[in-house]
């Protein structure tokens, strides 16, 4: 076989060099000017070097991309050809700007001497994510002589490296090369590539070093009267830690993974109208973007907001005083009448919440007078009652363990588990750097086979809205040879977007415009759907029929068909 030609030799090694650096996942979307990588990529996983994913549909891809990336903590890549392709990655790479999340878009590219002349699927691709991607990589089709030196400023700058290793090549912009982020983050790797597009002897690669995360700075925060502690989507257990070190309670969203402990304020919506007024100062954590409450304690100016996260982190600043503390945070020990008060703060906090949940439990537990037989004649009524969408979130987080993942959809129903969600050491995960629909199941997906891959016990569910479920219907697509990811998804299907009867427009706007732009009703069939990709599917109707679809865990969809209820329930 005749020596590899230029772009294959580069792919050859650029792939394998990935996989030394540390991708453990590469997702393929079939292409023209790609195929070079797609080649090298299916290569490296027949050879065990990485797992490889092929997706038809580039948007889906980069969001699976962003799921396996999320679950495992390692930079995923996703392949795509020139042209509109790319700007199909767009919707992920921000998410995972906001998110943080490592992710690598690796761009073919037309050479230079195609560009500016109308040539086919050709557009100025570098720097086309703008904002979303924290480093452009630009290789020209004259600079294919280091993939190596390219595949780790790629991961380097992925995981949040200050300065990417090889940013003084002339082929990398500039302005990228002294970034300042250290979380990890999204990269574009734009490679031009000249025919012939491949063939040849695959190329061997140059040793490469896997690539760390970088050495965190160290930070210290002091505790502070009236403080508590926020912790928003990905916060993580480190919140839990935290609030209790410095004597603050902890309010945390359920995909904060920060919802138990001794000092979580159940309730918090409720709670916060009652105390909120004394709250001098908030320490955030991960995103805070459920609560219309949280957000407005946030931007109080007489509020101080100490942010523990990224410099140049934009969707979190108070309207008075904000402070960025990076890295590792280390606290500083409170004197013991300080801490004493610290002690009352809290219990108040707690206790009101606590309270709330008690009265709560009362409201719903059985008549403990009734007789055997009229009390499992109202456990068998109850049964077949209906189901709402605090019972559907209810349910889905009763059956969530620690070991287990739960993915839940930027949609209404996130916001009811927020409302219902009890302490609990849960792993949940959303899409909420920038709590955009598009993309959950992929995501989902994502997460799933990280997670099943990982060889921990549990299962993955995703808890997602008919609306967001329809939005990435494609994202149930698996090719022939991989396996169906073990998820379980659970749809609530109340058929349209109730979420925005939850908003103003709701009672301002002409009701039948408002149903047609808004509400967006739809008389799509689930089943159909689900059978359409080859998954298994259940409908449910009633409380006993969702108790039982949820004992079972395996993958499939579950249909909940949702009652009519009241759109009274705040943001």
């Amino acid at each position: 076989m005749p020596e590899a030609l230029p772009a294959a030799a580069y792919a050859d090694r650029l792939v394998a060099a990935l996989a030394a650096a540390g991708v453990t996942d590469l997702v393929v979307c079939p292409g023209s000017r790609s195929q070079a990588i797609a080649l090298a990529a299916a290569r490296a996983a027949r050879e065990g070097l990485l797992d490889l994913h092929v997706r038809i549909d580039e948007r889906t891809a980069a969001f699976l991309a962003l799921g396996l990336a999320r679950e495992s903590g390692s930079p995923a890549a996703i392949v795509v050809t020139s042209g509109t392709a790319l700007a199909n990655l767009h919707p992920a790479l921000l998410e995972a700007h906001h998110s943080d999340v490592p992710l690598i878009a690796v761009t073919a590219d037309r050479p230079a001497e195609l560009q500016g002349m109308r040539a086919n699927q050709t557009t100025r691709q570098p720097g086309i994510f703008g904002e979303a991607a924290r480093v452009v990589l630009d290789v020209g089709a004259d600079a294919l002589h280091d993939p190596e030196g390219d595949a780790v400023a790629a991961v380097r700058a992925a995981l949040g490296w200050r300065k990417p290793e090889g940013a003084e090549r002339a082929h990398a912009k500039p302005e990228h090369a002294a970034a300042v982020h250290t979380e990890p983050g999204p990269v574009q790797l734009n490679i031009s590539f000249r025919e012939p597009l491949s063939g040849g002897a695959p190329a061997v690669s140059l040793p490469v070093e896997r690539v760390a995360r970088p050495p965190l700075p160290a930070s210290v925060l002091w505790p502070a009267a009236g403080t508590v502690v926020i912790a928003g989507a990905d916060a993580g257990a480190v919140a839990v830690d935290l609030a209790e070190a410095i004597g603050a309670p902890l309010i945390a969203e359920p995909t904060s993974g920060a919802r138990f402990g001794p000092v979580l304020v159940q309730h918090a919506r409720e709670v916060l109208a009652q105390l909120g007024d004394e709250v001098r100062r908030v320490v955030v954590l991960g995103h805070p973007t459920l609560s219309r409450a949280v957000t407005a304690l946030i931007r109080r100016p007489d509020v101080e907001v100490v942010v523990l996260g990224r410099e140049g982190q934009d969707n979190v600043r108070g309207s008075g005083t904000t402070t960025v503390l990076t890295g590792r945070i280390r606290v500083e020990e409170a004197e013991a009448e300080s801490a004493l008060l610290g002690r009352t703060w809290i219990d108040r906090w707690v206790d009101a919440g606590r309270g709330l949940a008690a009265e709560r439990d009362a409201d719903s537990a059985p008549d403990s007078e009734l007789s055997r037989a009229a009390y499992a004649r109202a456990e068998l009524a109850e049964g077949r009652t209906p189901i709402t969408r605090s019972e559907l979130a209810t349910q889905v987080w009763e059956r969530t363990w620690p070991h287990d993942r739960l993915v839940v959809a930027a949609s209404r129903l996130i916001r009811v588990l927020d409302d219902v969600a009890g302490p609990k050491a849960v792993t949940a995960r959303a899409n909420r750097g920038l709590a955009g629909i598009d993309g959950t199941v992929s995501t989902a997906s994502g997460i799933a086979i990280a997670h099943a891959r990982s060889g921990a016990p549990g299962f993955t569910r995703l808890l997602i809205g008919d609306l967001a479920l329809l939005h990435d219907a494609g994202g149930l697509h698996v090719p022939p040879g991989e396996e169906r990811p073990r998820l379980q998804i659970v749809v609530g299907n109340d058929r349209g977007g109730s979420l925005f009867a939850l908003l103003e427009v709701a009672g301002s706007a002409d009701p039948g415009d408002f149903e047609r732009v808004q509400r967006t009703p739809h008389d799509i069939d689930l089943e159909h759907l689900a059978a359409a990709y080859g998954w298994p599917f259940e409908r449910v109707t009633d409380r006993a029929g969702l108790r039982r679809a949820l004992s079972q865990s395996r993958p499939g969809i579950i249909e909940a068909v949702l009652e009519e209820e009241s759109d009274a329930q705040q943001l």
